[in-house]
């Protein structure tokens, strides 16, 4: 498996000392998250590929396939395995996903997406709005789980002390799923938004908790129309985001029954939609 940090040189200036000799510097190294690519193959032919953190690849896969609406659980997989990825001295850079479809699961038709991906944006290839939406199996109007502000306050700080690889590279976004009172069920690093979502719903979809009725996303990042969408098709009913959410994030929660929060930090937060579910008790 690669590495999820990487040490480069670096030369670090230091503010000026308020003198003559302005500020100081040094020359050291420096560690960074990396970045590598990762292509997704259905029965031996690409289907998608996008820069990641190197990292619980398979769980990224299953919570991809679960975006796209290709797969609905971790029964519609039979096979997942990496495959003929090499660099240039012959090593396997485990940088290939191969994927077989169980039985009776239909893979992808049509051309609505070119499927390459980066750690920025993951629906950037879409060819048009309406290829964008995933329609999700699930009815997120039921008006539990009912979730306290506080404990909705609490979510960013408890991301952040499980933060492993943001401690030493400050490079990377976070996903976690939490219960209604606010404990962890996992978590996940990657240097894309999008790819740390995949990863944790990933990781619910082959653990048999999807659809995630009882569950709440938070983010490290901001709310984009996709991370909504990969919430509802997974069935979570509560997303968190510590920055701002897009006008059609709002839009889609809003008419999917999803309770998105934004700027959660501190004791204060923006509800835009499902505020049932939000008491600030």
């Amino acid at each position: 498996m690669g590495r999820v940090t990487a040490r480069r040189p670096v030369l670090r200036i230091t503010g000026p000392s308020g003198d003559s000799t302005g500020g100081t510097t040094v020359r050291r190294p420096d560690s960074l998250a990396v970045e590598e690519p990762l292509e997704i193959r259905l029965g031996g032919r690409s289907l998608s590929v996008t820069m990641r953190t190197p990292g619980d690849d398979i769980d990224l896969v299953h919570g991809f396939l679960l975006g796209e609406g290709i797969i609905g659980s971790a029964s519609d997989v039979s096979v997942i395995r990496y495959c003929d990825g090499v660099d240039s001295d012959g090593a396997n850079t485990y940088n290939v996903l191969d994927v077989a479809l169980a039985p009776g699961v239909s893979p992808p038709t049509g051309a609505d997406r070119q499927f390459l991906t980066t750690s920025a944006c993951g629906v950037c290839g879409k060819a048009s709005l309406e290829a964008v939406r995933v329609r999700s199996r699930y009815d997120l109007t039921a008006p539990d789980p009912v979730v306290t502000a506080s404990t909705l306050a609490s979510m960013p700080t408890t991301l952040r002390a499980r933060q492993r690889v943001f401690d030493s590279t400050g490079g990377l976004h976070a996903a976690g799923l939490f219960t209604p009172d606010g404990a962890l069920l996992a978590i996940r690093e990657d240097v894309g938004r999008h790819n740390a979502v995949d990863k944790v719903l990933g990781w619910a979809l082959t653990a048999d908790r999807v659809p995630l009725r009882e569950a709440i996303l938070a983010v490290s990042g901001r709310a984009s129309f996709e991370l909504v969408q990969k919430a509802v098709v997974a069935g979570v009913p509560i997303l968190a985001a510590v920055s701002a959410p897009s006008s059609l994030a709002v839009d889609l929660a809003t008419e999917s029954g999803l309770s998105l929060v934004g700027f959660l930090r501190g004791e204060t937060m923006n509800v835009y939609s499902g505020e049932a579910r939000i008491t600030p008790a």
